[in-house]
Protein backbone atom coordinates (compact mmCIF):
# COMPACT_ATOMS: atom_id res chain seq x y z
CA UNK A 1 0.00 0.00 0.00
CA UNK A 2 1.01 3.25 -0.69
CA UNK A 3 -0.24 6.48 0.61
CA UNK A 4 0.19 10.19 -1.63
CA UNK A 5 -0.04 13.19 0.43
CA UNK A 6 -0.09 16.45 -1.97
CA UNK A 7 0.64 20.25 -0.74
CA UNK A 8 1.85 23.51 -1.51
CA UNK A 9 -1.06 24.61 -3.79
CA UNK A 10 -2.66 28.00 -3.36
CA UNK A 11 -3.81 30.94 -5.12
CA UNK A 12 -1.20 32.97 -7.24
CA UNK A 13 -1.18 35.48 -9.40
CA UNK A 14 -0.63 34.79 -13.18
CA UNK A 15 3.14 35.25 -14.06
CA UNK A 16 4.08 34.00 -10.33
CA UNK A 17 5.33 31.07 -9.13
CA UNK A 18 4.14 27.92 -6.85
CA UNK A 19 5.82 24.78 -6.10
CA UNK A 20 3.89 21.20 -5.31
CA UNK A 21 5.22 18.15 -2.72
CA UNK A 22 4.37 14.77 -3.02
CA UNK A 23 5.35 12.75 0.34
CA UNK A 24 5.29 9.40 0.07
CA UNK A 25 5.17 6.23 2.16
CA UNK A 26 6.83 2.83 1.23
CA UNK A 27 10.00 1.69 1.70
CA UNK A 28 10.64 1.19 -2.30
CA UNK A 29 10.16 4.67 -3.16
CA UNK A 30 13.08 5.02 -5.21
CA UNK A 31 11.81 1.96 -7.48
CA UNK A 32 8.55 4.11 -8.24
CA UNK A 33 8.13 6.20 -11.81
CA UNK A 34 5.87 9.28 -10.56
CA UNK A 35 4.22 11.73 -12.20
CA UNK A 36 2.12 14.73 -11.86
CA UNK A 37 -1.47 15.35 -13.34
CA UNK A 38 -3.97 18.04 -13.38
CA UNK A 39 -8.04 18.33 -13.54
CA UNK A 40 -10.07 21.20 -14.26
CA UNK A 41 -13.40 21.95 -13.70
CA UNK A 42 -15.33 19.80 -16.40
CA UNK A 43 -12.43 18.29 -18.27
CA UNK A 44 -10.49 15.03 -17.97
CA UNK A 45 -7.49 14.52 -15.91
CA UNK A 46 -4.52 14.83 -18.19
CA UNK A 47 -0.56 14.59 -18.08
CA UNK A 48 1.57 17.32 -16.59
CA UNK A 49 4.75 15.76 -15.96
CA UNK A 50 6.62 12.14 -15.46
CA UNK A 51 10.15 11.22 -13.88
CA UNK A 52 12.02 7.90 -13.86
CA UNK A 53 12.88 6.01 -10.32
CA UNK A 54 16.24 7.81 -10.18
CA UNK A 55 15.05 11.01 -11.16
CA UNK A 56 17.43 11.05 -14.52
CA UNK A 57 14.64 11.11 -17.04
CA UNK A 58 11.91 13.24 -17.06
CA UNK A 59 8.91 14.09 -19.55
CA UNK A 60 6.18 17.12 -19.86
CA UNK A 61 3.32 17.93 -21.41
CA UNK A 62 3.69 20.27 -24.31
CA UNK A 63 1.66 23.10 -22.90
CA UNK A 64 3.91 23.06 -19.47
CA UNK A 65 7.44 22.15 -21.07
CA UNK A 66 10.09 24.93 -20.09
CA UNK A 67 7.76 26.12 -16.97
CA UNK A 68 7.21 23.50 -14.81
CA UNK A 69 10.09 21.43 -13.60
CA UNK A 70 9.12 17.39 -12.11
CA UNK A 71 12.03 16.51 -9.26
CA UNK A 72 12.40 13.91 -6.70
CA UNK A 73 14.47 13.13 -3.53
CA UNK A 74 14.60 9.94 -2.92
CA UNK A 75 15.95 10.07 0.12
CA UNK A 76 13.06 11.67 1.60
CA UNK A 77 10.25 9.71 -0.52
CA UNK A 78 9.14 12.98 -2.30
CA UNK A 79 8.20 14.27 -5.74
CA UNK A 80 7.98 18.09 -6.56
CA UNK A 81 6.41 20.38 -9.42
CA UNK A 82 7.66 23.27 -9.48
CA UNK A 83 5.67 25.62 -11.08
CA UNK A 84 6.87 28.64 -13.08
CA UNK A 85 5.36 31.34 -15.25
CA UNK A 86 1.84 30.30 -14.31
CA UNK A 87 -1.24 31.04 -16.74
CA UNK A 88 -4.53 31.16 -15.63
CA UNK A 89 -5.35 27.65 -17.49
CA UNK A 90 -3.01 26.20 -14.76
CA UNK A 91 -5.89 26.59 -12.79
CA UNK A 92 -6.47 22.94 -11.43
CA UNK A 93 -6.62 20.25 -8.91
CA UNK A 94 -3.44 18.44 -8.99
CA UNK A 95 -2.56 15.06 -8.58
CA UNK A 96 0.40 13.33 -7.84
CA UNK A 97 0.58 9.56 -8.48
CA UNK A 98 2.65 6.59 -8.44
CA UNK A 99 3.84 3.71 -10.40
CA UNK A 100 4.45 0.95 -8.36
CA UNK A 101 5.09 -1.54 -11.25
CA UNK A 102 8.58 -0.79 -12.06
CA UNK A 103 8.07 -1.57 -16.13
CA UNK A 104 8.75 1.26 -17.39
CA UNK A 105 11.09 4.44 -16.17
CA UNK A 106 8.63 7.20 -17.56
CA UNK A 107 4.60 6.55 -17.76
CA UNK A 108 2.35 9.28 -19.21
CA UNK A 109 -0.81 6.87 -19.49
CA UNK A 110 -2.41 7.69 -16.44
CA UNK A 111 -4.33 4.19 -16.66
CA UNK A 112 -0.54 2.92 -15.50
CA UNK A 113 -0.39 4.41 -12.28
CA UNK A 114 -1.57 2.62 -9.56
CA UNK A 115 -1.94 5.17 -6.52
CA UNK A 116 -2.90 8.44 -6.28
CA UNK A 117 -2.88 11.35 -3.83
CA UNK A 118 -6.10 13.28 -2.64
CA UNK A 119 -4.89 16.37 -4.87
CA UNK A 120 -4.07 20.03 -4.33
CA UNK A 121 -5.77 23.01 -5.99
CA UNK A 122 -4.10 25.58 -8.02
CA UNK A 123 -5.81 28.50 -8.81
CA UNK A 124 -4.25 31.00 -10.96
CA UNK A 125 -5.81 35.21 -11.08
CA UNK A 126 -4.98 36.59 -14.46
Amino acid sequence: QVQLVESGGGLVQAGGSLRLSCAASGRTFSSYAMGWFRQAPGKEREFVAAISWSGGSTYYAKSVKGRFTISRDNAKNTVYLQMNSLKPEDTAVYYCAADTSTMHPIVVNREEYDYWGQGTQVTVSS
